[in-house]
């Protein structure tokens, strides 16, 4: 047994000390990210009233799309199963894996992919502290359906994820932050143009099938995006700095 520690602990880019002290950070952030987002923001008529601002807006601003998505998506069982599956593994186990994934095979982007997804994550919870907001599914006069509630057995509903989950933290849609900040990262640093192109239609997909499971709204994807890109222009500072610099002066950025 101390032999095949030993041999995975050497096939470890950094080794068993810190991989182990990269999942304490990893889930020691998921801990305190739930019970922090369990906490907040939990007042309904609060809620409720910034999600019939957000409607209003979308009305005054063009068209609440996410109902176009939602019969889109009703269309067919295998596209409602997908969407569904979408949401509920796309934030963390995704999410998760990508960064194992990084951790192992692309150590060198570890840190910087690391630290934007955990900034990220501290500027949603903000978000849902300053401006609780009900997600679609909750203004079923409005037409939405909670399409996770209509066959899944896991929902919204369901008591392990109605303990641990704040229903009213949809502002900003940390969904679409880190669907962008993965398909970014990971198009930036795979090596196959396909799976470049893949990576980059994952923020898409992932914005498609929060709202057309009428979890978020656009504008809560929108404001997930600005978080991401926020995150990633304090985290990749100097690396923006050098590029301003370098296009200033007509050179290209070094491959």
């Amino acid at each position: 047994m101390t032999a095949v520690v030993a041999t995975i602990g050497r096939r470890l880019p950094r080794g068993w000390k810190d991989f182990g002290r990269q999942l304490l950070i990893w889930f020691g952030f998921l801990a305190v990210y739930q019970v922090a987002r369990g906490l907040s923001g939990h007042d309904r008529a609060v809620a409720i009233a910034h999600g019939h601002w957000v409607i209003n807006a979308e009305s005054r601003i063009g068209d609440l799309f996410e109902l176009t998505f939602q019969k889109v998506a009703s269309s067919s069982h295998w596209l409602e199963l997908a969407v569904s599956w979408t949401y509920w593994m796309s934030e963390f186990t995704v999410l998760g894996l990508t960064l194992l994934w990084v951790y192992l095979r692309r150590n060198e982007h570890f840190r910087n992919f690391r630290n934007w997804v955990l900034l990220a994550g501290v500027m949603g919870l903000v978000g849902y502290v300053v401006y609780p907001t009900a997600p679609p599914r909750m203004f079923p006069l409005d037409g939405f359906v909670d399409m996770l509630a209509q066959f899944a057995s896991l929902n919204h509903g369901s008591g392990v994820i109605e303990l641990a989950s704040n229903q009213y933290a949809a502002m900003p849609s940390l969904h679409a932050a880190d669907a962008l900040i993965v398909g970014v990262t990971l198009a930036y640093i795979v090596r196959h143009w396909w799976a470049k192109v893949l990576w980059l239609l994952w923020p898409a997909w992932v914005c498609f099938s929060v709202m057309a499971t009428a979890n978020h709204f656009w504008i809560d994807c929108l404001a997930g995006g600005l978080v991401a890109v926020l995150a990633g222009s304090v985290i990749h500072r100097r690396r923006i700095a050098n590029l301003i610099v370098r296009l200033r002066h007509g050179a290209p950025e070094p491959a």
